[in-house]
């Protein structure tokens, strides 16, 4: 195994794709809180100004979806953390339905939007429609994003306890491979 021989811990992810990560988790969390807390307030310029701005955190999550695949394929393959065969194949698992569902939820609203027949904004563009407008199908792709949300909170919940799982329980490092760090 590669170890950083400085402090004995896993070489760490790439710094840009450990920012990517975070920043991915800051998104996701704004886009969850905004949905959230739209629910609980009244008056209709301020459902809609969080409505956008879960949005335009959703519509976020999907560029830097596309700018970590990106620098993951371009990134060297680090050596894999000592763990049994079927641990990797869970987080493998994991990481796919993870990376699936940052990429999907946010074209299903985005589609949901289409068929709802609302203008979807980023940032002073309007993008452009994914759907006709259908209500019935609308409906479907609101229900799905629901469903999907909470298979997201599911995995998030299960990659949270896993990496905290290997930090306190196996202290093998495999933490520090993401976590930020100072000067690199």
């Amino acid at each position: 195994m590669a170890w950083n021989t400085q402090d004995q811990r896993p070489v760490p992810w790439p710094r840009p794709l450990r920012v990517l990560h975070w920043l991915t988790v800051v998104c996701v969390v704004s886009a969850a809180a905004l949905i959230l807390l739209r629910d609980e307030v009244s008056g209709r310029s301020l459902r809609m100004w969080l409505l956008e701005g879960h949005r335009h955190f959703g519509l976020i999550v999907l560029v830097l979806f596309a700018i970590r695949v990106v620098l993951r394929m371009r990134a060297a393959r680090l050596p894999p953390i000592p763990m049994p065969r079927l641990m990797h194949i869970a987080a493998a698992a994991t990481h796919v339905a993870l990376y699936l569902l940052l990429l999907g939820m946010p074209l299903i609203g985005w589609a949901m939007s289409s068929a709802a027949d609302q203008d979807v904004h980023f940032f002073g563009l309007t993008l452009p429609r994914l759907l006709a407008p259908d209500d019935d199908v609308a409906d479907r792709l609101q229900a799905l994003h629901i469903d999907a949300a909470w298979v997201l909170l599911a995995l998030v919940c299960l990659h949270i306890g896993a990496a905290l799982f290997h930090h306190f329980g196996r202290r093998d490092g495999l933490l520090h491979r993401m976590w930020p760090r100072k000067g690199g």
